[in-house]
C-alpha cells in the first residue's frame, strides 16, 4: 500500500510540473519554428537511443542463449546485462522529456 501511495505521489508531481511548464512555455514562446526543432530533436534522441538499445539487446541475447544452452546455471546472470541494455532506452526518453519541457 506504502509503494502505491508514493507511486502515485511521484506521478502527480511530474504531471503536475509539465502542465506548469506547459503554461510558462506558451506564454513565453517566441515567434518561429523553434518549436519545431524541439520536437524533432526529441524524436531524434529517442530513435537513436532505442535503437541503439535494440541491438544491445539483441547481441546480449544472443551471447545469454550460446551461454545458457552449454550450462542452464547461468539464465539468471544475463538478466541484469539485458537490464542494462534497456536502460540506454529509458536514458533517451529522459533525455526528451527535458528537451520538450525546457
Amino acid at each position: 500500500m506504502k509503494r502505491k501511495v508514493i507511486f502515485l505521489a511521484a506521478v502527480l508531481l511530474v504531471l503536475g510540473a509539465a502542465l506548469f511548464a506547459q503554461e510558462a512555455a506558451a506564454a513565453e514562446a517566441p515567434a518561429g519554428n523553434s518549436s519545431v526543432w524541439k520536437y524533432f530533436a526529441a524524436a531524434l534522441a529517442v530513435g537513436i537511443s532505442c535503437i541503439a538499445g535494440g541491438i544491445a539487446v539483441g547481441q546480449i541475447g544472443s551471447a545469454a542463449m550460446g551461454a545458457m544452452s552449454e550450462n542452464a546455471d547461468l539464465s539468471g546472470k544475463a538478466l541484469p546485462y539485458a537490464g542494462l541494455a534497456e536502460g540506454i532506452c529509458l536514458w533517451g526518453f529522459l533525455v526528451a522529456l527535458l528537451i520538450m519541457i525546457l
